[in-house]
């Protein structure tokens, strides 16, 4: 295994860093983070399994003053945050849009703002109405337009598979203006809340998870999840 591999394993296993933490915490992007942690959970898969010896190694690593292996990187251990990283390359955003604040409701979202950003710049942006309704319609109406990353507010869990199924990235439980979001998210400081969940899609008996009530507003949480503040989102 790595020294690489060996890092992945005890943030993200022993420390409970999320995989966003990860990768600002070892200053890569979140599909390195991705593939180092699965080649290393396989290798401790076949140690475990088959009884094979386990053996560390491969490149040079810097200790910070905790006495931990965090390479002087702001660990949790020295008390610090690891500083934000921003985005680069090439991204489209869609982000659920009313009134130039972030629709609290992604299921009954009736227009979405897109981005479209290179090298964590905002290169473009256009209003677009979805013309249909329906969680698993919605996910495809992103896909077919190449969207890449989501930000919302509400969402369900039915919603999320179907936009992880179409390769898109959800940052729910933001709230405000939709500019201001779609910036934060390419700086690397987007707040957001990546176990968001809304119990509420049929709306039955008068509920509205829109101007009534916002599903992931800080006065109103659908759902028993704790409040969970990150930045660049990393679920595998």
């Amino acid at each position: 295994m790595t020294v690489d591999e060996f890092e992945t394993i005890r943030l993200i296993d022993l420390e409970d860093f999320s995989q966003e933490d990860c990768c600002r915490q070892m200053q890569v992007a979140r599909t390195t983070v991705q593939a180092i942690y699965a080649s290393a959970r396989k290798k401790l898969a076949d140690v475990i399994v088959n009884g094979r010896q386990l053996v560390i190694e491969g490149g040079d690593i810097q200790l910070c003053g905790c006495g931990k292996n965090c390479a002087g990187r702001r660990c949790r251990s020295c008390n610090r945050s690891p500083e934000p990283i921003p985005v680069e390359g090439v991204m489209k955003i869609a982000v659920t849009f009313e009134n130039g604040d972030v629709f609290q409701h992604f299921g009954h979202a009736e227009q979405f703002k897109l981005y479209e950003s290179a090298d964590g710049k905002i290169m473009s942006s256009s209003v677009v109405p979805t013309g249909s309704s329906g969680h698993e319609a919605l996910a495809g109406f992103l896909k077919d337009r190449g969207v890449t990353d989501l930000i919302c507010g509400g969402i369900g869990a039915g919603a999320k598979n179907a936009l992880a199924d179409a390769g898109i990235e959800v940052y729910g439980g933001v709230t405000g203006n939709a500019d201001k979001a779609a910036a934060a998210l390419l700086a690397g400081t987007l707040s957001y809340n990546p176990d968001v969940s809304c119990s509420h899609h049929d709306h039955e008996d008068g509920h509205n998870c829109g101007s009534e009530h916002s599903c992931g507003s800080s006065d109103h949480k659908c759902g028993s999840h704790p409040e969970v503040a990150g930045t660049v989102k990393l679920d595998m």
